[in-house]
């Protein structure tokens, strides 16, 4: 049986590959649990920097599989269904960057893994949509990243009529990052990763734990918090390399080690 989920190293990019496209990459509890594994794998692996999640097929995703809300004993659907979401925290506790490549339907969970990606590249022809409600139940999971990009009546709005949003409405509303042509969505993704990978990787780890953590604290605490994240990157060894690299003008090169 295929992996539900295709993983593998090109370049210092960690490329996560949905693939269950027969079933327009809907969730399985197999295809959650791997993607949430192969995530932690690679923030955890040295020689990887950046992480794209893409898709095979047609689809991003379209959310859930139907199938694994049928027939189940309570404590198994929680299970399931906590597997399910889990890409929302492990995005969130990742030191690296990574990079939601979205084509053809993102909807329903699969607009909130792209929701809770750092980065967003979605092609002209994306679709996006919290449509759980389409169907008698409630893009509830999503609902959490979805929450941090946009206003309550905006997020009401969405959660409750289930529309579909295009590629530019979801850039104008802030949830996508830049919309390009079909043919060129994997190459402006890696384009994306490539300048990433040119970045301090510690000062890219500083910006999620200041952007995850310090801005859902009460103001004072966070900007306590984000001085004590700078004051730790600025006595990093990297950021001698990088200030060296500036006042020369050259190009900085980072060590090969993991944050």
């Amino acid at each position: 049986m295929e992996s539900p989920i295709i993983s593998y190293k090109e370049n210092k990019k960690g490329i996560i590959r949905l693939n269950r496209p027969a079933e327009k990459n809907t969730f399985s509890f197999d295809f959650a649990q791997t993607l949430n594994k192969d995530l932690r794998a690679f923030d955890a692996d040295a020689d990887v920097r950046v992480i794209i999640i893409e898709a095979e097929g047609k689809h991003f995703s379209t959310g859930i599989a139907l199938d694994e809300f049928v027939d189940k004993e309570p404590y198994v659907l929680q299970r399931i269904l906590t597997a399910m979401d889990e890409h929302n925290k492990t995005i969130a506790h990742m030191k690296k960057p990574v990079i939601a490549s979205v084509k053809g339907y993102g909807i329903a969970n699969g607009s909130g893994l792209a929701f809770a990606s750092d980065l967003v590249v979605a092609a002209s022809d994306a679709v996006f949509g919290t449509t759980a409600i389409r169907v008698g139940l409630a893009c509830l999971g999503p609902a959490m990243p979805l929450s941090r990009h946009i206003g309550r009546k905006k997020l009401m709005q969405l959660l409750m009529t289930g529309q579909y949003i295009s590629a530019i409405e979801a850039y104008e509303m802030g949830l996508v990052n830049w919309v390009v042509e079909p043919g060129e969505l994997r190459k402006k993704s890696f384009e994306i990763a490539d300048q990433l990978i040119e970045k301090n990787p510690h000062a890219l780890a500083a910006i999620k734990q200041v952007v995850y953590e310090a801005t859902e604290m009460p103001y004072e605490q966070g900007v306590d918090a984000a001085t004590n994240a700078f004051t730790q990157l600025a006595l990093h060894p990297n950021a001698q390399t990088g200030l060296r690299a500036f006042a020369g003008k050259t190009k900085p090169m980072w060590p090969q080690d993991n944050i």
